[in-house]
Parts: C-alpha cells; sequence; structure tokens
C-alpha cells in the first residue's frame, strides 16, 4: 500500500509513539500534528514527532488519514464534527472505550469511514516527551464493528497496525468495552487505590521510599497515570468497571475474612488458585 499523509490529533504518549512508528515502517508520507496544548505542540515539533502542526480543519483537508488520539470523553465530542468534513479520508481512533463513540456516529452519512481501534499499549506517563520508539510491537490491537466500516478503511488500518508490529483482534464495541474492563481499566483503579491507601497510612515520605520494594513499585506505578485520560474511561465504562469492581472488592473480602478468622488453609487456596494466571501470563 502507498504511503499516505497522516493526521494525528492529540501529539501525547500514544499519538506520540504512533508517530515514530509510522514513519519508522515507512507508512507515512508526512505527519501533522494537532494539539490544543501550545507546550505539547512545541514539543512534538522540537521531538520530530510531526513534520508540522496544523488546526483541526486544516489538518483534515492536507490528509489522507486522520488518527484521533485524545481522552475519550473529547473523541465523542470531536468525531462527529470531524466526519462531517471528511470526503475520502480514513479515521480511526486510539481510544480505551468504543461502546459511546461508535453511538455518537451511529447513522451518520460518512460513517463508514471511520475504524474504530484500540492498540493494548500504554505507560504511566503522558505528553509528546513520553512517546517511545517500538513500542506496539508484540502487542495487540482490538478493531471493533468492522461491518459498519468501508473496507477501503478497515484493510489501511489492518495494514498500519499490522506493519508496526501489532497483532489483530476483531470484536464488538460491547465486548471490547466488557473486557477492558476486565483488563485494563480495574488495573488502573487498583493502583490508584493502593498509591492512596499507603499515601493515607504511611506519613512517612523517605520510609516510602526507601522500603517500596520493587513488587510494590510495579503494582502501583499505574498510579502516575493521567487524571484527564483516565476519569473520562471510568465514566464511559461505568456500568462494566462497577461489575468488575464489585468482584474485586468481593475477592478482597475473602483474603481479609482469612486473616480475621485465621484461615491460612483457605488463604494458602486463594493464593493457589491466583497461581493460574500462570497459565495465560508466561
Amino acid at each position: 500500500m502507498e504511503r499516505k499523509k497522516i493526521a494525528i490529533v492529540g501529539v501525547g504518549l500514544i499519538g506520540g509513539s504512533l508517530a515514530l512508528q509510522l514513519n519508522e515502517k515507512g507508512l507515512a508520507a508526512g505527519i501533522i500534528g494537532v494539539d490544543n496544548n501550545p507546550f505539547h505542540a512545541e514539543k512534538a515539533r522540537e521531538l520530530g514527532l510531526v513534520d508540522e502542526m496544523m488546526d483541526l480543519d486544516a489538518a483534515i483537508d492536507n490528509c489522507e488519514v486522520i488518527i484521533l488520539a485524545i481522552p475519550v470523553d473529547k473523541m465523542v465530542e470531536l468525531l462527529p464534527g470531524v466526519l462531517d468534513r471528511v470526503d475520502q479520508q480514513i479515521v480511526f481512533d486510539a481510544g480505551s472505550t468504543k461502546s459511546q463513540l461508535i453511538k455518537a456516529i451511529k447513522g451518520h452519512p460518512k460513517r463508514g469511514r471511520f475504524v474504530a481501534t484500540h492498540p493494548m499499549w500504554g505507560t504511566e506517563y503522558s505528553g509528546p516527551q513520553a512517546a517511545v520508539k517500538q513500542a506496539f510491537e508484540n502487542k495487540a490491537v482490538v478493531i471493533c464493528d468492522t461491518q459498519d466500516s468501508d473496507k477501503d478503511a478497515v484493510d489501511w488500518v489492518k495494514h498500519a497496525y499490522s506493519k508496526i508490529g501489532m497483532h489483530l483482534l476483531e470484536m464488538d464495541a460491547i465486548a471490547h468495552d466488557l473486557h477492558a474492563a476486565y483488563v485494563s481499566h480495574i488495573s488502573h483503579i487498583t493502583s490508584f487505590a493502593l498509591a492512596n491507601t499507603v499515601l493515607e497510612k504511611e506519613k512517612e515520605d523517605d520510609a516510602i521510599f526507601e522500603l517500596a520494594s520493587g513488587g510494590f513499585e510495579s503494582t502501583v506505578r499505574l498510579a502516575k497515570s493521567n487524571p484527564a485520560m483516565w476519569v473520562p474511561i471510568f465514566r464511559q465504562n461505568r456500568e462494566n468497571v462497577l461489575d468488575v469492581l464489585n468482584e474485586h472488592i468481593s475477592q478482597l473480602r475473602k483474603f481479609k475474612s482469612c486473616l480475621e478468622k485465621e484461615n491460612y488453609e483457605y488463604l494458602g487456596e486463594l493464593i493457589e488458585n491466583a497461581n493460574k494466571i500462570k497459565r495465560i501470563l508466561k
């Protein structure tokens, strides 16, 4: 497939990392950045993530592919207007929730030009300076509701994700949001809660810093994630996240009960059952 001129709306962690990969793999004939944050815009140019910055309308008019890599609440607001303006351009997103986004453009005459995607990668950092080379290699990308997208758009998006090293999964938006709640969103809530627990109970900053082992650091690292990104995700996926939280709280109560009743045999069984995750995560 021929290279295309690409606009990336939101040149932060995900958008910036995509820019690096799309350039490296020869998919981009040029990359235009769109970002309302002046610092991010300047940093993206300085780091060479984009060739130039434009406003959204100019970027749409000058590019063949438009990628939305902004918080999911802003995406729901922006996408209908983007589709209003496109002709044959391909539009796809990199958001963590799908149902509300797809609902926002249901029945839009240009619905077919949009492909809903979720590259399953991220870190706790944000902004253009957080962009990582080869970030997406050997990771999964979920592509949703492809039957509602034009074949040429789906084909190019699949080609691009394959070229940057991702393996492709297809599912409907409702199933995606449920699975994302279990494998991604609950991890962040747990990390935020654990960080708040430690900050509440351990008043000595030096002690936290000196005593925190690798295990604690890896468990709580997600607590450094940007609330501007995660609050909209939790809001849009509220029902699924509540379902997962209820199950998680039930599991925590089992551990609490074992300790209260000194039932260490059952505690061992709970941990042994948890060890089964090794079959999936090597």
